[in-house]
């Protein structure tokens, strides 16, 4: 599951563009904060299941949450100022028997890694979408014997712009946000919802509720870091129990690492991280240039 959220400079109290995300994933899977130095003419990758193709240039540095058996990252964010992010969608396209690709977490570190605009890490994503499909488990398969493959939403954010992208296989769509927007375990651009959303799927039960608590907080304006925080913290928005932004369902879900950014231009970029979860852990705050240096092992 995860909530992610953004406010664009317009909506916020300081002027920098906010970024917020809860990862939840089963909660004996172990996740961890890293530091991703930029590196040159990256060789042929192996990312969680599959090669990509030699990368030619230099990639940026990077802040990710990272579930330690795979490659790809929860969340993060790079020197450039870009964030990014990834939910769990279910669409009418069944991704049990998908060969194996890309992971929405495979996604988000590759952006993170080639971007330095909100608007290349869409192009990143949806270009490596195209060329490498979707697929594999996105669960630890030490957890998950039988594992667990599914398509991405993604929310992705600079200093001065910000995107969500819907997918459902090789097919997405990109809507430009305009000033805040959330996303939860559903597609949400209208017309691409309409196309695919899977109609068993219990949005109103399990994901509704989290998408409008999320709404809710960015409707008061203006938004700030103590909004945003308390509410990763929060357990008001359960659809069933346990199933709300902090999540608490059982052996299924948790919150393993949440993260806020503050984006500002020329890549002063601000991040309060913690793993584990956020109602009984406090936050850490870095500068991200400081990051490279920081100890994280007790985040």
């Amino acid at each position: 599951m995860c909530d992610v959220l953004v406010a664009l400079p317009a909506a916020t109290a300081g002027g920098a563009t906010l970024f917020a995300k809860n990862s939840d994933r089963p909660p004996l899977e172990r996740q961890a904060y890293e530091w991703v130095p930029p590196r040159r003419d990256v060789g042929r990758q192996r990312v969680t299941h599959i090669d990509v193709a030699p990368h030619t240039g230099p990639t940026l540095a990077c802040l990710i949450a990272r579930p330690l058996w795979m490659w790809g990252a929860e969340h993060g964010v790079n020197e450039a100022g870009v964030a990014v992010g990834n939910t769990t969608v279910y669409t009418t396209l069944d991704p049990r028997g998908t060969p194996d690709g890309l992971t929405g977490m495979d996604l988000v570190r590759l952006a993170l890694e080639r971007a330095t605009t909100a608007a290349e890490a869409v192009a990143t994503i949806t270009e490596s979408i195209e060329r490498y499909g979707q697929g594999g488990s996105g669960h630890d398969p030490a957890i998950t014997p039988a594992g667990r493959p599914y398509w991405n939403a993604f929310l992705i954010a600079d200093p001065s712009a910000a995107y969500v992208i819907d997918t459902s296989g090789q097919e997405w769509a990109v809507e430009q946000v305009a000033d805040v927007r959330a996303i939860s375990n559903r597609t949400s651009i209208t017309g691409f919802d309409q196309a695919h959303r899977h109609p068993r799927q219990p949005v109103e039960r399990l994901v509704n509720p989290r998408w409008h608590a999320g709404q809710r907080v960015l409707a008061r304006r203006p938004v700030t870091v103590d909004a945003l925080t308390a509410h990763l913290r929060s357990h008001d928005s359960c659809g069933d129990q346990g199933w709300s932004v902090c999540m608490h369902a059982g052996d299924v879900e948790a919150t393993t690492a949440s993260m806020i950014a503050e984006l500002r231009a020329a890549g002063d970029v601000r991040v309060h991280v913690l793993t584990g979860s956020p109602c009984e852990r406090d936050y850490q705050t870095f500068d991200l240039a400081a990051s490279a240096t920081a100890d994280l092992a007790g985040v």
